[in-house]
């Protein structure tokens, strides 16, 4: 006599392809991944509607015009993981730009010129850090007060003129490069590796994170908050003062005037990066890959022939639906 056959349900994983279906399905993969899945979008329309979007010129180019936004993005993502918010960014840099211009003048050459910009911005950055971590201040009200310091300063300095001059470094730095990859590419990139590394390898990158996620928690752990938030803010200005003489070597004067569409931006790379606004939650490539989105827009439209009054309308569209995706972003 036989025995019946007995039959086995064995559990079959879903394959990478099925997960990644199942994940597509919901609008929290959408709001992580706002920045990669737009900017491939956006390169496949500006590629149809226009054939010099992938020419190797108009990729270096663009990578060239991205770095410093790349570089005030990663500033600013440190800033928004702890829940906070650097609205003086921009006029930093500008101030960074003059202080750079000043020392230029007065005979100080390229590299203590380049020391004299991240000083000064890095003295903004420090005011920023104080009235907040410890004037309790809060960061809108701060930044926002440090910003017209910040602007008003710049334009005293120069008597409101920009100050022209012509430095073979300068030349070098906005001329050379690897490849298609131009040096201030390469530097913001250098510059995204090393900040990533200290956000996710650190201590002091946990540290910004755990401030973000809930600062009563963190400073029961023992974490020096007031500390992480000074440190932060510093971090972001003197980044903004790297910028600056990207900036400098870009236009080839130090520009007095505050270019606040840089502010918008950076914020604006960090939200479509799937950065938490309201903190806790820290990410580096996101951000650069949101700098890089913005970058590809605003080029792409003056490519098709869009008037650049239409570019400001067009960011913040995009900006607004990514601010309202973040609403589904995983907790």
């Amino acid at each position: 006599m036989t025995s019946p056959l007995r039959t086995t349900t064995l559990d079959v994983p879903p394959t990478r392809l099925a997960a990644l279906g199942k994940d597509a399905r919901s609008l929290s993969f959408w709001a992580e991944n706002a920045a990669p899945v737009g900017l491939v979008l956006l390169v496949i329309v500006f590629a149809i509607l226009s054939p010099s979007f992938l020419t190797l010129g108009n990729i270096q180019a663009m990578l060239i015009a991205a770095a410093i936004l790349v570089i005030l993005a990663v500033a600013q993502a440190f800033v928004i993981t702890t829940g906070g918010i650097d609205l003086s960014i921009s006029a930093t840099m500008t101030l960074g730009a003059v202080g750079f211009g000043l020392a230029w003048q007065a005979g100080f050459g390229f590299w203590l010129s380049a020391l004299v910009a991240i000083l000064a911005a890095g003295v903004v950055g420090l005011a920023n850090g104080l009235l907040i971590a410890t004037g309790k201040v809060t960061d809108f009200i701060a930044t926002l007060g440090t910003l017209s310091v910040a602007t008003g300063l710049a334009l005293i300095l120069t008597q409101g003129k920009p100050i022209s001059f012509t430095s073979p470094e300068l030349l070098r730095l906005t001329s050379g490069s690897l490849g298609i990859f131009g040096f201030p590419f390469l530097i913001a990139v250098v510059i995204a590796v090393v900040f990533g590394i200290v956000m996710f390898r650190t201590r002091f990158g946990l540290h910004v994170q755990a401030v973000g996620g809930s600062e009563e928690a963190a400073v029961a752990n023992g974490i020096n908050a007031s500390r992480v938030r000074i440190a932060v803010y510093v971090l972001a200005a003197v980044l903004a003062g790297v910028a600056s003489i990207l900036l400098v070597a870009r236009i080839g004067a130090a520009e007095p005037a505050i270019n606040t569409q840089y502010l918008l931006n950076s914020i604006a790379a960090v939200v479509l990066g799937g950065v938490a606004l309201t903190g806790g939650r820290g990410k580096i490539v996101g951000p650069v890959l949101g700098a890089l989105l913005l970058t590809a827009l605003s080029n792409g439209l003056t490519l098709v022939g869009v008037s650049q009054f239409y570019q400001p309308l067009a960011v913040g569209l995009v900006v607004v639906l990514a601010a309202l995706l973040t609403r589904f972003q995983k907790k």
